[in-house]
């Protein structure tokens, strides 16, 4: 059932993107690519998509997306600072039109009271005239590692295709 979605959704976001002649890149902790792999199953998706980004790593989120060191230390890899930086990061660098990103705590490990186990942050970038225009989310998810994981990929696809809709 969720490939089925998410396929239904990733053309659905391919044809909008196609039709409005915009791009798309995603940051992704979390879902370890999972995005980008859905949005390129769909045949013709080099039309929109360039590059995505697997930031894995606190390393790999500065390095990568220019995330603050000090961000990291504040507020931690799932936070809403954290996937601000990641979006507008990976929007910067891939010269794309809007930008996902992706941090949560899949599980089944690495939760706690603050952040528990599948609490996960999303950060939408788009242009707004010259600037960059940052829109989050939290959500918690339940289930297993998968479940978590695949819920995080349908919620990020259903807000990039409401947010390009509105533009």
């Amino acid at each position: 059932m969720g490939e089925k979605i998410l396929n239904q959704l990733s053309i659905e976001l391919g044809d909008k993107l196609k039709q409005k002649k915009l791009s798309i890149t995603c940051a992704e902790s979390c879902t370890g690519g999972w995005i980008a792999k859905v949005i390129t199953d769909i045949a013709g998706s080099s039309a929109y998509f360039n590059r995505g980004f697997v930031t894995y790593s606190n390393d790999a989120k500065h390095e990568m997306l220019g995330v603050s060191l000090d961000s990291l230390a504040q507020f931690g890899a799932v936070s809403e600072q954290v996937v601000k930086e990641m979006a507008t990061g990976a929007l910067e660098v891939a010269k794309a039109d809007f930008a996902i990103a992706v941090s949560g705590i899949a599980g089944p490990d690495g939760g706690s009271e603050e952040k528990p186990t599948g609490a996960v942050w999303f950060g939408v970038a788009f242009y707004v005239s010259e600037n960059i225009q940052v829109l989050t989310y939290r959500q918690h998810f339940a289930g297993d590692r998968k479940a978590v994981r695949l819920q995080a990929v349908i919620f990020s696809l259903k807000k990039l295709l409401a947010e390009i809709t509105k533009n």
